[in-house]
């Protein structure tokens, strides 16, 4: 049985890594946040300590069959849960959250390794993590910055040629469009398309384009 100046020990370290990830996600005000990455993994902590070394006055017991390590597995499948619900699924295509359910994953492990002792090992994890949460990401901004999806809705007045129009513009840019949709109202057509990928310098010359054109009543882009 572990003393309990070292199980606070334990619960403390946990807590200081959790409250090191969730300070990361909220300064970007995220819903999981500093109090529940924090929770998450002093969860996680106690969880280990309770499975390692809570039934101690049974292990002798020759009837009873324990495995330790039942715990922290159903810790890892259950955190999956939490992680769920921080995933925003938006308009067709967007889905939010992703990094910040596997970050209170990855908090869970990092919680079940302060809580089995293992304090180099979730010391290094947390570094790790912060490593990837934020100095990683100007990188990924970076790479992604120069070809984004981008979906275009032009409103325009009923001419019979606004679909060449429209389709010559596009050619002369070199867009590459997934998909393509015109419906009708009683005085506009409304176009509506998605691009595969888009360079944001382009994308805003093709909308100067199309403003030009008498016959465009409006122009919506979106990221």
């Amino acid at each position: 049985m572990l003393e309990w100046n070292e199980v606070l020990i334990r619960l403390v370290m946990a807590s200081v890594f959790g409250a090191l990830v969730g300070l990361e996600r909220e300064r970007k005000n995220w819903s999981a946040g500093l109090r529940t990455h924090m929770l998450v993994c002093v969860g996680s902590c106690l969880f280990m300590i309770v499975s390692a070394f809570g039934f101690g006055d049974v292990m002798g017991n020759p009837h009873m069959d324990l495995d330790p390590s039942r715990v922290a597995a159903q810790v890892v499948s259950g955190i999956g849960f939490i992680g769920a619900g921080t995933i925003l699924f938006q308009k067709e295509g967007t889905v939010r959250g992703l990094t910040t359910a596997a970050g209170l994953w990855t908090v869970a492990g990092i919680g079940l390794a302060a809580g089995g002792g293992m304090y180099v090992s979730a010391a290094m994890t947390t570094v790790l993590v912060l490593v990837i949460l934020w100095a990683l990401q100007p990188i990924e901004k970076k790479y992604a910055k120069g070809s984004i999806r981008q979906n275009l809705r032009i409103i325009t007045q009923i001419e019979s040629n606004e679909v060449d129009v429209i389709n010559d513009i596009l050619t002369e840019n070199n867009f590459i469009v997934e998909s393509f949709n015109l419906s009708k109202s009683n005085v506009s057509y409304i176009f509506e398309i998605k691009f595969e990928s888009a360079d944001a310098k382009k994308m805003a010359h093709l909308i100067k384009q199309l403003r030009k054109l008498d016959s465009v009543k409006e122009v919506f882009w979106s990221k």
